[in-house]
């Protein structure tokens, strides 16, 4: 049976291995009131605190170490600026690396290109917010993503426990139109021309890379080149050409990206090109993959089944930027583990004023569902050539953080932008600022699942890890505090995510796989540290870990959560959420 104890105003659980007994939404609403009752009764008591001595609220002589040199006053590296100082671990905790301030909960990717692609701007991205590196797999090839990857491993085994992951972006099945000597001005009402012919090129004619491409269009279709940048209208075709009228003009370049409103290609969601850079992403251990223009969830089962068969533990966030995604949205992101909102193809192929609903629904999806998700495409495109953002980017940013999504992603910003530390630390303040004043109006997610039906007359794994989370959520919200979570699967410090606490979760991991992974998580600061044998000698290592760079201070209460099906000190699968007072 799981019992309940109020200890000096605070509430200690300890639930049996079962879940037998619990009380479903009921005593959800127990546990709630009780730890806003709790905070209340603290709150108006004006006397100090209560006695160090409470047995199972004190951690065991908990002490930090001083470290060297001047004081730090000013922290950061993933998540702020950094100061050149580094933190000395605390004697013994040599094994427990830290990340240092983590403020910013909404995580940053960057793309990697020729802008950023040095070891000097890897070190310099990371330092002013990076969290994930993005590598378009539609540019540069297998040589130059190696030596990416290979820079971001090395600053990832140097930083002082910050940790970069990296994500590889399968270029798709994209339409391009093919190579001109130099650009061709199209005007609007000039009649221009699409054939499947290789190699042809003339001042009102260029080819295309798609075999199909008459096939899949119609006359009175509108066709878009680079998401909508010039338009043009179907007006008749022939067996390998499209005669088109220019609706909106401009320079047509070489290999630009072409798309039919409201359809997509019937084109394979993972092209031959696909497979071999997603080989090259399990060769090198890469952490993601984004893969494009996933038309439905059979795309997602079919690379999982390679991966499994591959042994490769990578992630697959699918990117929902077309027409038939949207169809299949809510079995595309079950299927998946996680999505990124792609607006630039998503708003050429359906009209751009659903963009913004979309991302919203998207978000929601994501969040319901348990998987992160990441707004991308155009949130600084104007620091690309310019030093400050246009106030509608900068809104557009605290859009996607007030809607709760997981990551924003800079591209040609910091890819081949002129300004690509200056974009990152604009959306690292932006992204700060609203989430300072957002905290509070960020909805958790309903325990749907806590009034279900009870299976064999108990709750299922599953079910106790969300209503744990949920509650682990409540006390460190009631507490002001942050939650610590041992894991080595990083399943429940992602579902602590889920919940959006407004302090940090700080999550101990002795798998290192996990700790980049969590890199692209809401609000999860993940540290790599060796568990002990001994669960309160971790817990004290953990919690000087915390206290040795300023995280945690004497007489702080901490949520404490040890959970999931894969138990780190016990026998049998149990949860357990503990509130400690930390001890000098």
């Amino acid at each position: 049976m799981a019992s309940a104890m109020e200890i000096g105003g605070v509430t200690r659980i300890r639930p049996s291995s079962t879940g037998a007994g619990w009380g479903g939404l009921a005593f959800s609403r127990r546990l709630s009131h009780a730890f806003l009752e709790a905070a209340a009764v603290r709150r108006a008591a004006a006397g100090p605190p209560p006695p160090s001595d409470y047995r199972g609220l004190a951690v065991r002589s908990v002490k930090s170490s001083e470290t060297e040199g001047k004081t730090m006053t000013s922290l950061g590296t993933s998540n702020g600026p950094v100061s050149p100082e580094k933190v000395n671990p605390a004697p013994g905790l040599e094994s427990c690396e830290l990340a240092l301030n983590p403020r910013r909960k909404t995580k940053i990717v960057c793309t990697i290109g020729p802008s950023t692609n040095t070891r000097e701007m890897i070190w310099k991205l990371a330092e002013a917010g990076m969290n994930v590196a993005r590598l378009n797999m539609s540019h540069g090839d297998h040589k130059s993503h190696q030596k990416v990857i290979d820079l971001v491993k090395e600053y990832n085994a140097q930083s002082n426990g910050n940790v970069i992951a990296i994500m590889l972006d399968t270029k798709g099945p994209e339409v391009r139109s093919g190579d001109v000597p130099q650009p061709i001005l199209l005007k609007e009402g000039q009649e221009f021309n699409f054939t499947i012919k290789r190699g042809v090129t003339s001042e009102n004619t260029v080819g295309v890379n798609y075999d199909d491409f008459v096939n899949d269009v119609e006359v009175g279709d509108i066709l878009l080149i680079d998401g909508g940048m010039m338009s043009l209208a179907v007006k008749s075709k022939t067996a390998d050409t499209v005669t088109c009228e220019v609706v909106d003009g401009g320079e047509l370049k070489s290999r630009r990206h072409l798309n039919v409103r409201g359809k997509s290609a019937n084109l394979p969601s993972i092209t031959e090109k696909d497979w071999e850079d997603i080989k090259f992403g399990v060769d090198n251990k890469v952490d993601f993959y984004a893969v494009s223009f996933v038309k439905d969830a059979k795309v997602i089962h079919e690379l999982k089944d390679y991966l499994k068969g591959c042994h490769a533990d990578i992630h697959v966030v699918a990117k929902i930027e077309s027409a038939d995604s949207i169809q299949n949205l809510q079995s595309i992101i079950s299927a998946s583990d996680g999505a990124m909102v792609a607006r630039g193809d998503l708003g050429a192929e359906l009209p751009i004023e659903e963009v913004p609903l979309l991302q919203e629904d998207i978000i929601r999806r994501c969040r319901s569902s348990e998987k992160p998700v990441i707004v991308a495409t155009n949130m600084l495109e104007s620091m690309i050539n310019h030093p400050t953002p246009t106030r509608a980017e900068v809104s557009d940013i605290a859009i996607a953080v007030r809607e709760g999504a997981d990551a924003i992603m800079l591209s040609g910003e910091t890819a081949h932008g002129k300004y690509p530390l200056k974009a990152v630390k604009v959306m690292h303040n932006v992204a700060l600022r609203t989430e300072s004043t957002s905290a509070s109006q960020i909805t958790q997610p309903i325990l749907a699942n806590t009034v279900q039906a009870l299976s064999d007359g108990e709750f299922s794994q599953s079910v106790l890890s969300e209503m744990f989370a949920s509650h682990a959520t409540t006390m460190a919200n009631t507490l002001g505090k942050p939650i610590i979570v041992f894991t080595r699967t990083g399943s429940m410090a992602v579902l602590l995510s889920h919940y959006r606490p407004y302090s940090t979760i700080f999550a101990f991991t002795n798998e290192q796989r996990v700790k980049q992974r969590l890199a692209l998580y809401h609000g999860v600061l993940p540290i790599y540290m060796e568990f002990s044998n001994d669960a309160e000698e971790t817990f004290s290592r953990a919690i000087n870990c915390l206290m040795s760079v300023k995280y945690l201070e004497k007489g702080d209460y901490v949520t404490l959560v040890q959970s999931g099906v894969h138990s780190i000190w016990r026998q049998e699968s149990t949860h357990h959420i503990q509130v400690r007072k930390v001890q000098g």
